[in-house]
């Protein structure tokens, strides 16, 4: 394997990843994540956060059991929405995870980016059902403040006085990827030392999901939901949408190694962004837009395509995306390489939670360099013969750490992709 571009830089523009933080439907906090996506079984079961019931589909992936007082003090509590609680509690572990004390840093030189779909409009549906109910008066004064995208990155910068570069993106289902990418140029262009940066969404409300129910994006398997969500399985019939956030701490390896960073969970070399320039929905035919995010990802980090050792896949479960994935990774990567690539697809057990997704699957790509192991690809029963990739379907995979390459899309023709590579040495 020939050096990655990374490796001609000062550590100064050298980008790594050295903390986690996750509150998700199959676990919570870094190692959480990691045994859920070990374990492999899926967290999708019926709705239980309201009344699914004039929808045809009924079932979502929740995160079980969040308390957010376990992270917030009771204003807190009573001051954040669900979304800007995740964005919070997922920076705090993730700070704790890098050994990061923001006391003992210059807060002038951290900040945060956060992606979201939707943000607070969760807390917008229940504030409007007061007001319908009861009127104005019951609406929280507090509304305006919680509603929109950058309410979690501000909640953080607030939280912990990062005065740095602080932003939000509503990028639909790559707004995790891109605000990791962002975080990536602040870091490189000497704005800033450390960022916190990735996704955090709370959909699960009856306006926000019925929204996508009436496109007819989301499964309707409710009397099986264990197996609703089939990435690039043949009888697969629409995403299941899920809740939760994911960030990650990412700094430059200079000032990693100067605080004595214990732990480097891998080094972001690549990231692109391109638009199909075609449709709100669906994806533009040749996949020719996709795969150019994905070569760029990987010609930006001084790489080949044939170096890139495994791919984590969007793998949204419609029936457009994953064929049409399947053909980017190809185009990308060359046929054969593509074939002989391993390719793991993690939303058949964590669902989509739309803005906040591409985190859960950046972390698991880091933790997969940490841990040389694949994570597997769930509920692929029949494999879409449109789709043949080399699925980790059978389970777990050993892996040698090198390259991987992690795809996110989202409405509006939106492509990203990262390139993580293996920690270099502290």
């Amino acid at each position: 394997m020939s050096a990655s571009i990374s490796t001609n830089l000062p550590p100064e523009q050298r980008i790594v990843v050295t903390g986690i933080g996750a509150v998700t439907p199959i676990g919570t906090g870094a190692q959480g994540l990691w045994e859920g996506a070990l374990r492999g079984r899926s967290a999708v079961a019926p709705i239980t956060r309201f009344d699914p019931s004039p929808f045809a589909t009924h079932i979502a992936a929740e995160v079980p059991d969040f308390d957010p007082s376990t992270y917030l003090d009771p204003k807190q509590v009573r001051r954040f929405d669900r979304y800007s609680q995740f964005a919070v509690a997922c920076a705090m572990m993730a700070l704790e995870d890098a050994g990061l004390s923001p006391g003992d840093v210059d807060r002038s030189r951290v900040g945060a980016c956060v992606g979201t779909a939707l943000g607070g409009v969760s807390y917008a549906e229940e504030q409007h059902t007061l007001y319908m109910e009861r009127g104005t008066r019951a609406v929280s004064p507090l509304l305006a403040l919680s509603i929109f995208a950058g309410a979690g990155s501000c909640n953080i910068a607030i939280e912990f006085g990062f005065t740095g570069p602080t932003t939000a993106n509503g990028d639909s289902c790559a707004s995790a990827p891109v605000a990791i990418g962002n975080a990536l140029h602040y870091l490189r262009r000497g704005e800033a030392d450390v960022m916190v940066a990735g996704g955090a969404e709370a959909p699960l409300a009856p306006l926000a999901f019925g929204a996508f129910a009436l496109i007819r994006a989301m499964s309707t398997r409710n009397d099986d939901p264990a197996t609703a969500s089939r990435p690039f399985d043949k009888d697969r019939d629409g995403f299941v949408m899920a809740e939760g956030g994911t960030l990650l701490v990412l700094e430059t390896l200079a000032h990693a190694r100067k605080r004595g960073a214990e732990r480097i969970y891998a080094e972001l070399t690549g990231y692109a962004l391109t638009n199909d320039g075609h449709h709100m929905t669906a994806p533009r035919p040749d996949a020719s837009s996709a795969s150019r995010a994905m070569r760029q990802a990987i010609e930006r980090a001084g790489r080949t395509p044939d170096e890139v050792a495994a791919v984590s896949a969007h793998g949204s479960s419609t029936p457009l995306n994953d064929p049409t994935e399947t053909k980017a990774i190809k185009e990308a990567l060359g046929e054969e390489k593509a074939e002989r690539t391993p390719v793991f697809a993690t939303k058949g057990i964590h669902g989509h939670a739309l803005g906040a997704t591409g985190a859960f699957e950046a972390a698991l790509c880091c933790l997969a360099m940490r841990e040389g192991c694949l994570p597997v690809s769930a509920n692929v029963f029949t494999p879409d013969p449109e789709c043949g990739l080399n699925l980790t379907a059978d389970g777990p995979r050993p892996f040698a750490p090198g390259p991987i390459l992690s795809n996110s899309f989202g409405f509006g023709g939106i492509n990203a992709a990262l390139l993580f590579e293996p920690a270099p040495a502290i």
